[in-house]
């Protein structure tokens, strides 16, 4: 097992960096300018679409569930991760950083929304994965997707993976790739909080307005963000993926550091992660499939986005809603 950063032990997959010519919506344009392609993931896309459906197991227990349509406001830069990842692209872009480090594992979403993010503005991209074993093994297809929009993958130990947030290990990556500039595992930081209070206000806007917001953590960030912009009597509801019982504490700690205090109100229930992340058992497997017939939906994501919805299922079945409850699930992609 190696050690730390350029002790020669660490794994990175060489991998061909996509741009201009292939086949791809590109990047950089005459004179070095941002191309058609980064113009349109930098321009403002809000709102999100927020639309009703018409789902028994809600109506039954008289309450409403809407879906804030995340997902559609980039058609690979998806949902949270385009809230939390344009504040930082944008600055790059007017700084004329090049180059773009990130944290993630193998089934994350957000390492597949850097990749496709630096193919757009023309940067490369480095992700650091955990888990060295993996760079031995075919990628998987978030990894593969990562691969083709051209990042470079660096498999790291878990113990090493552990110390992201160690400047020493961060001194180490620089002195292996240069400079660049980094954004957390998921993509949460400071300015990534502050991204993602646009959707909350957005609900607050919303007519019919809901009363309960639920979204899918993984760091917390987006929860963070959301529960800032929600308008006195609304709530919002986190419902993690991964195992821990850690949230409540990481997004007051993100509340505090985006905002200087706690902001809206939010709760967070830890019973509906089915095992661990990226974790989907037959029966969430199913529900994911049965939900997206039910309403004419391409796919129902399975790592977060099932999750969220099998929640807000549950806990209308168990009438933890009022009736005239009307819910909000955050579709995340």
């Amino acid at each position: 097992m190696n050690d730390g950063p350029g002790d020669g032990g660490e794994r990175t997959r060489g991998t061909r960096h996509a741009g201009i010519g292939d086949g791809r919506e590109g990047v950089v344009g005459p004179g070095g300018l941002p191309g058609r392609g980064a113009t349109e993931l930098l321009r403002d896309r809000s709102p999100s679409p927020l639309t009703e459906v018409d789902d028994e197991r809600f109506t039954r227990h008289g309450v409403r569930l809407l879906l804030k349509r995340e997902d559609l406001l980039h058609p690979e830069v998806v949902g949270n991760k385009w809230r939390k990842l344009v504040p930082t692209l944008r600055e790059m872009v007017a700084t004329g950083d090049r180059t773009l480090l990130t944290f993630g594992g193998a089934h994350s979403n957000h390492l597949r929304a850097t990749a496709a993010a630096g193919r757009l503005l023309g940067l490369s991209t480095i992700g650091v994965v955990r888990g060295e074993e993996l760079a031995d093994r075919p990628p998987n297809p978030s990894l593969a997707a990562c691969l083709a929009d051209g990042m470079r993958p660096h498999f790291v130990s878990r113990s090493d993976y552990r110390r992201r947030a160690d400047p020493a290990f961060i001194a180490g990556l620089r002195e292996r790739f240069g400079p660049f500039r980094s954004v957390p595992e998921g993509g949460t930081n400071t300015a990534a909080v502050r991204g993602c209070v646009a959707p909350g206000r957005e609900l607050a806007a919303a007519d019919p307005r809901p009363d309960v917001v639920a979204v899918a953590c993984g760091t917390g960030g987006t929860l963070a963000g959301l529960a800032a912009g929600l308008a006195p009597g609304m709530r919002a509801l986190g419902v993690p993926v991964l195992r821990g019982g850690f949230h409540a504490e990481a997004v007051r700690a993100l509340q505090q550091e985006a905002f200087g205090g706690p902001r809206g109100r939010w709760t967070v229930d830890d019973r509906f992660h089915h095992g661990g992340f990226a974790r989907v058992p037959a029966e969430l497997e199913e529900f994911a499939l049965d939900f997206a017939d039910r309403h004419g939906l391409p796919t129902v994501e399975r790592v977060y986005v099932a999750k969220v919805l099998w929640a807000l299922r549950e806990l209308a079945a168990e009438r933890a809603f009022r009736r005239g409850t009307v819910l909000a699930a955050v579709i995340t992609g």
